[in-house]
């Protein structure tokens, strides 16, 4: 076993949870190899009118793993996933998982520009994405990647579950190879297995390095914290392409004897008769998921529609008071609060079933939780020295849990790990009881929906207009959202351009949840006396 110290916040763990963490299983193939061999028959994955079992899930992931092998594919190397949360998206993990490969998860939304510095980061031997996305992957790579292309639909057909009527490349390997067996990689518990891209404050995009035990140790500290039972349904909300989605649901929901659901593109009408038919036991979303629910018309049996459920989380993105109020009433369940991190393999902090996170009386900020099994917190000052429960400094995470580092960048890496803490950026304060609550932030990074936004990105792209002289992004309270980027340029003299031109031309050329949801013209932005633009003035709308 791998025992942890003993913590105060450890008394406030259901009966279910433990205070340690498994090491039955040391890397991820091996504890899906052990979820298969428990019971081959139970589904694992579903989709639209298609179940997989675990036998079924394994096949399917041997026939991907022996073509990716047959195209070079070896240990260490890396292939890229650009898709929305369908079958496929698992699958591909897996069988790069058996042959000691990573997983390079690619956001769709991401723009040319987006994709070309990832990509020329990562080098991947290849990647996997629909069809019609195909293009601009090529296009974004220098290198001589190779390409496989899928249909949203090659795996929801019940007539056709392997799926013999489609024509796409995915779908033309999955009957070739089956029945082929890949050889298997020796992994070890600090082997690759999955890269996320995230936005820091200081630069581009850096690729957090999610090892074996990093990913075994998050997958079992949510599988503990929800209490799996086998047979659950997990509805698949998180976008697998963030690093919640693909760990925290994902990841848990296959090493577990649980089935992952899947709808395709999250709508809340689909998510809302997908629970209230399929009889849903777990959902992790952001709070924009939860929103959407509360969007639709109030019918007459909404609390019995949702009487399944056993887990509702809500990680990514800050959760308004209110908003648990209306859901709850609502639906008849409370929303819990889950924090993670690209560098933690995501959800790392949360509040305790059936427990309410209390509210921190100073600022009305709701606690995030406390920390899940194996994981040590502290918040320490400026100087990087522990501070006392109840004062507020900077939360650092230390555990099996955290990245090793980030990708081709070891001055980042320094910058961020010390001693195996990991420097969160975020302005916390822990009260007696363990509650962590945040209160602040150090970086200026914007939170919307879980989505992390680097301001200096969208200044930058605000600057390559000709009529903008200076700008500034800073993000703003939203009940939706969480918060959503807001914009304040000045124009060059005699130039001229209305916000919606300038909201045009940022959409056009970064992810849609990085574009300004609004742009406020004015004439001199407020500045330091020594010139510096001051976005703590703008985001209080001074």
């Amino acid at each position: 076993m791998m025992t942890t110290t003993q913590h105060r916040w450890q008394v406030l763990y259901p009966e279910h949870v433990s205070s340690e963490l498994s090491a039955a299983a040391r890397t991820l193939d091996a504890a899906w190899d052990s979820r298969v061999a428990m019971d081959p028959q139970q589904a694992a994955i579903s989709h639209v009118g298609l179940r997989l079992t675990a036998e079924e899930s394994d096949v399917l992931s041997d026939a991907l793993a022996s073509e990716f092998q047959s195209r070079g594919v070896g240990e260490g190397d890396r292939v890229g996933i650009r898709l929305q949360n369908i079958p496929q998206f698992p699958l591909t993990m897996l069988a790069l998982w058996k042959i000691g490969a990573t997983a390079l998860v690619l956001n769709p939304m991401y723009q040319q520009r987006e994709l070309e510095h990832i990509l020329a980061d990562a080098s991947p031997a290849g990647v996997l994405a629909l069809e019609e996305d195909l293009p601009a992957v090529r296009e974004a790579s220098d290198a001589e990647i190779w390409t496989i292309g899928t249909h949203e639909g090659d795996l929801c057909d019940p007539e056709h579950p392997h799926p013999a009527g489609s024509g796409s490349e995915f779908a033309q390997i999955l009957r070739a190879r089956r029945g082929d067996r890949p050889r298997r990689a020796v992994t070890r518990p600090e082997t690759a297995a999955l890269l996320t891209y995230t936005s820091g404050t200081t630069g581009p995009p850096k690729g957090a390095v999610g090892t074996h035990r990093n990913l075994l140790a998050v997958a079992e500290g949510n599988q503990q914290w929800y209490g799996f039972l086998p047979g659950d349904l997990v509805l698949a909300v998180a976008p697998l392409f963030h690093i919640t989605g693909a760990v925290a649901a994902a990841t848990a929901s296959l090493l577990a004897p649980v089935e992952l659901v899947f709808i395709g593109r999250v709508r809340a009408d689909a998510m809302h008769r997908t629970i209230r038919d399929r009889g849903i036991h777990h959902i992790l979303g952001s709070i924009t998921v939860y929103n959407a629910l509360l969007d639709l018309p109030e019918g007459d049996h909404d609390v019995a529609d949702f009487s399944t459920l056993r887990t509702v989380y809500s990680g990514g993105a800050p959760v308004p008071p209110a908003t648990v109020d209306r859901f709850e009433k609502r639906f008849g369940h409370y929303i819990h609060n889950i924090y993670g991190m690209t560098e933690t393999a995501s959800a790392v902090v949360a509040v305790p079933l059936g427990t309410r996170a209390p509210i921190h009386e100073a600022s009305g900020t709701l606690s995030i939780g406390v920390p899940l099994p194996g994981l040590e917190v502290r918040v320490t000052d400026f100087d990087g020295a522990p501070l006392p429960f109840g004062e507020q400094g900077e939360l650092e995470l230390r555990g099996p849990q955290v990245t090793s580092g980030y990708l081709n960048n070891p001055e980042a890496t320094q910058q961020t790990l010390a001693d195996g803490w990991l420097r969160t950026g975020d302005i916390a304060l822990i009260d007696d009881a363990g509650w962590i609550y945040l209160v602040d932030r150090k970086k200026d990074q914007i939170n919307v929906s879980g989505y992390k936004v680097w301001p200096r990105e969208v200044e930058d792209v605000l600057y390559e207009h000709p009529a903008v002289k200076e700008a500034a992004v800073v993000g703003q309270p939203d009940d939706y959202s969480g918060e959503r980027v807001a914009a304040f340029v000045s124009l060059q003299q005699g130039r001229g351009a209305d916000p919606e031109e300038l909201k045009a031309h940022v959409r056009s050329r970064v992810a849609s949840y990085k574009c300004p949801k609004e742009v406020t013209i004015i004439d001199d932005l407020p500045k330091t006396a020594t010139g510096k633009i001051q976005r703590r003035k703008l985001r209080k709308g001074q």
